[in-house]
């Protein structure tokens, strides 16, 4: 996997490369881009798919002891690392994590041709949910994210009704599980990385004030929502798409939060007719619906 020195340390990432149109897939707390892997091979003949990992806990590489894990920090993050690969005219697709949308109110959007919120964080909602509130008090408590993480080794713990059992509605493969939480569990720098940002989280008023300014983002943006999310409001979706002007408010039955994980192929035919590709020509703007 390739990677590249950011301000704030190592980012690795995959790309598939290829002339297609770019799509940045982003992930959440303590997962990293494998999320996608039902995704990915359904657009990767038509599309140049790029997947960092992010340093929210299932990182390899520890960020540098000064970086800047804000969740503010890591939307700029997310924008260096748009800017040092030189990817243009991007369709940026959030899961679980919502803190790329700052990159509107910060004024940083400008090579984001199309936004995805895929049931993600929104408003007040950082981090979001009771699994969210006890991450925020493992990481206030000493040992507490050690101790969190061990747990998570064992399946009953990563099922649980509230907990991760709310992720998603199928089980993930325990394999796939076991590298989203090794970083974290085996890593004391990791767990401070994902600690730093789980602290930083602002007050409601803040992220009532920068979630007013989406509104300013004035191209196509698809808001795909789980009608059963426990951690996701499903009123969050839809009032993420009255923020925005040329929008697309899909919900999707049968799914939690990792959509990727419990509906891929809906996912992936969603993002083909949203997002055009040169085969297809014109710029088609909003998606059809499920």
């Amino acid at each position: 996997m390739p990677g590249i020195e950011l301000t704030a340390g190592p980012v690795d990432y995959e790309d598939t490369g290829g002339d297609g149109p770019v799509v940045v897939f982003l992930h959440g707390l303590t997962i990293d881009s494998t999320v996608w892997r039902k995704v990915v091979p359904g657009l990767r003949a038509d599309y140049r798919c790029v997947l960092p990992t992010l340093p929210l806990g299932a990182h390899r590489r520890p960020m540098r002891p000064d970086a800047d894990l804000s969740l503010r920090g890591l939307a700029l993050l997310v924008a260096e690392f748009l800017d040092r690969l030189d990817l243009r005219e991007v369709t940026l697709v959030l899961n679980d994590w919502g803190g790329a949308q700052l990159l509107i109110p910060e004024g940083r959007a400008d090579r984001i041709a199309r936004l995805v919120l895929t049931s993600c964080e929104a408003f007040d909602n950082y981090p979001p949910g009771l699994p969210g509130r006890m991450v925020a008090l493992a990481a206030r408590t000493p040992g507490g994210l050690s101790a969190t993480m061990k747990l998570l080794r064992f399946k009953a713990f990563r099922r649980a009704p509230g907990g991760w059992g709310w992720m998603s509605k199928r089980p993930v493969p325990k394999e796939v599980m076991d590298g989203w939480f090794r970083p974290a569990t085996t890593s004391p720098l990791v767990r401070r990385d994902l600690a730093r940002y789980v602290r930083s989280v602002p007050p409601r008023q803040t992220l009532l004030d920068w979630s007013d300014r989406l509104c300013t983002f004035e191209r196509p943006v698809l808001v795909v929502w789980a009608k059963q999310d426990k951690l996701m409001p499903r009123h969050h979706g839809r009032r993420l798409a009255q923020l925005f002007d040329d929008v697309r408010l899909v919900e999707v039955d049968d799914s939690y939060t990792l959509i990727p994980e419990d509906r891929p192929e809906l996912l992936t035919r969603l993002l083909r007719e949203f997002v055009p590709t040169s085969a297809r020509g014109g710029d088609r703007g909003s998606a059809g619906g499920p």
